[in-house]
């Protein structure tokens, strides 16, 4: 974003890098000379006037977290099923359904959650008042840019949808089979419906 103190024309900038539990704040002529400053993003948060950024970044890690623990349990369920009795599941294909969506639909939640918290609400340019040193700052031009980590959590959505295709694909295939195999006698020749 673009910055001057209130008095002055816009001749320096800001940028704040964001990850998720650390930043960085590169400041030239905002509204001083500037330099850079490492911060821990929770701890900054707090000091900010607004409750809003604060919030929507706590939920965005604990929608993450969330993701994480809903993975695992569909990982050793998983597990669990393949190496157990075949006529003794735990939660069958029910718990690796309900586990992998409850991950897709979190990871999607936080994407649209960290997209809203950075682009709508006034975090960066709260976080560059706060270096500001009491001096009124004028902040115009903000422009976002998402880095690697917010686009890998799109393929983590892929994966738990493609899994969720694969069970039920198999699912499916099983019950199937069963149907068959359960077929009633009327397709079978009259010499065996005699008997």
């Amino acid at each position: 974003m673009e910055c001057a103190r209130s008095t002055d024309f816009f001749n320096g900038s800001a940028v704040v890098t964001l990850q998720l539990f650390d930043g960085t704040l590169d400041r030239t002529f905002c509204p001083t000379f500037g330099g850079t400053d490492d911060f821990q993003v929770i701890s900054k948060l707090v000091e900010t006037p607004t409750v809003t950024p604060l919030a929507l970044h706590a939920l965005s890690l604990c929608l993450l977290v969330l993701c994480l623990v809903f993975s695992a349990a569909s990982i050793l369920i998983s597990l669990y099923n393949s190496v157990s009795n075949p006529y003794q599941t735990y939660m069958g294909p029910i718990g690796i359904y309900a586990c992998s969506s409850l991950s897709a639909c979190l990871s999607v939640l936080t994407l649209i959650i960290f997209v809203v918290n950075v682009n709508v609400t006034s975090m960066a340019e709260d976080l560059v008042k706060l270096y500001a040193d009491n001096i009124p700052v004028d902040l115009r031009n903000k422009s976002t840019e998402m880095g690697l980590g917010y686009y890998l959590v799109i393929p983590y959505t892929v994966f738990c949808l493609v899994a969720i295709a694969l069970i039920y694909m198999y699912d499916h295939a099983a019950y199937t089979q069963r149907k068959e195999q359960q077929r009633p006698t009327e397709d079978a020749p009259k010499e065996i419906m005699m008997y």
